[in-house]
């Protein structure tokens, strides 16, 4: 392994996207990942079908790492964990409330074994609450932090983000905040329990611009103030769509002058930065008849000879063949085992003198059961025992 974190060891126990997908970005940067599964193996390796599990998605949220399957029903598995346990430096779990604890597998419980450890604890709402014990999944998450309810717009129906954006800023907010705890343990010596609910990340997420009209409790009240950014800064094109935004009076002059439309610099609704940013479905209305008649290229060339902030609105399909996502080298092909050629998102921060890469392929269950059982000081005889009663696979 190579790359900032390297040398750093981290056991995985999580399953589905938010924890393996943060201990993934782990791994790009250099972190030696092991990762935990029932001899089923993680439920992402099922949602399509594949062979070996190794799915697609599956492979972006846990390439690089090393499996090991082991039975955590069994007093004999969560042994062999807590000996692991004893020489790593991170620990991610993402069980529901009360599991970990009844496996015996919980913070205060390898404390004791490892002082320094720092210990990742992922859940949906955190252990208190009404929702503390609800199962949960992304869309949950999306529709109680007024995710859906930005994406319908005001007095809209709430509409779902057709991607797993909760997952993913948990993902990241976990990865930050794992890598703070190993500074501080760089510095003061001591290991820390980290707690990462999915709801206080998706809240965090969007509180500066959703909460902008309730931050004040003195003044709260229920309204529709808000600014509304939603579909009206998707124009319609003669061949596609396109994004463009005016909020600085510089940009705002810029588009003006683009769509010889000079009077438009004195209209009240919009003629400030705070009129453009609230009043986008003016602007669209304005907008949109014009930009219809022409092709997506022609107004994005137009724009940025004007200084207007534009850009394609691209499809999955597109992006891989887009010229920015081209220059910036960010599709990786990897020949995968199980899978043939598999296009992945390179890491995306770049480090000058101690690089990320991906450090190889996501692993079937268990690929590497005997190869960690050896690292991690079992004997020949240990491992053979814990086969042979159906422990590990």
């Amino acid at each position: 392994m190579s790359g900032p974190l390297s040398g750093f060891k981290i056991l995985d126990l999580s399953a589905v996207l938010s924890g393996p997908l943060a201990t993934t970005w782990l791994c790009d940067q250099g972190a030696e990942v092991i990762k935990v599964e029932a001899f089923d193996g993680d439920i992402i390796r099922h949602v399509r079908k594949s062979d070996d599990g190794l799915t697609t998605v599956f492979v972006a949220s846990n390439r690089g790492k090393e499996a090991i399957a082991i039975d955590l029903k069994a007093r004999a598995g969560i042994d062999v964990v807590k000996r692991i346990v004893a020489e790593v430096d991170v620990v991610v779990q993402n069980f529901r409330p009360g599991a970990i604890e009844r496996m015996g597998l919980d913070y205060d419980s390898l404390k004791a074994l490892n002082p320094k450890l720092i210990y990742c604890s992922i859940s949906g709402f955190g252990n208190k609450g009404p929702y503390a014990n609800k199962r949960i999944y992304d869309p949950i998450i999306q529709g109680i932090s007024g995710l859906t309810a930005i994406q319908g717009g005001i007095g809209k129906p709430p509409k779902m983000i057709r991607t797993l954006i909760p997952d993913v800023v948990t993902a990241l907010t976990a990865a930050q905040a794992i890598t703070a705890a190993l500074l501080s343990r760089e510095r003061t010596g001591e290991g820390q329990h980290v707690t990462v609910a999915m709801i206080d990340a998706m809240i965090s997420l969007t509180w500066a611009s959703m909460m902008a009209s309730h931050m004040l409790p003195d003044q709260d009240k229920v309204n529709n103030t808000a600014p509304d950014r939603g579909d009206d800064l998707l124009f319609e094109t003669s061949d596609g769509y396109i994004t463009a935004v005016a909020v600085s009076e510089i940009e705002w002059q810029g588009l003006c002058r683009a769509l010889d439309r000079e009077e438009w610099l004195d209209n009240e609704r919009l003629n400030t930065p705070a009129g453009r940013t609230t009043n986008t479905d003016a602007l669209s209305e304005l907008l949109s008849p014009i930009v219809q008649a022409k092709p997506s290229k022609y107004w994005l060339d137009l724009f940025d000879q004007h200084g207007v902030p534009c850009g394609p609105v691209l499809s999955p399909a597109e992006i891989p063949h887009d010229e920015q996502i081209i220059a910036n080298e960010l599709v990786d092909v990897l020949d995968h085992p199980g899978i043939g050629r598999v296009r992945q998102s390179r890491p995306a921060a770049r480090f000058s003198g101690t690089p990320a890469h991906i450090q190889g392929p996501a692993p079937k269950i268990g690929e590497h059961t005997r190869t960690i059982l050896d690292r991690f000081s079992f004997s020949e005889a240990e491992i053979a025992d814990l086969y042979s009663q159906n422990v590990v696979r």
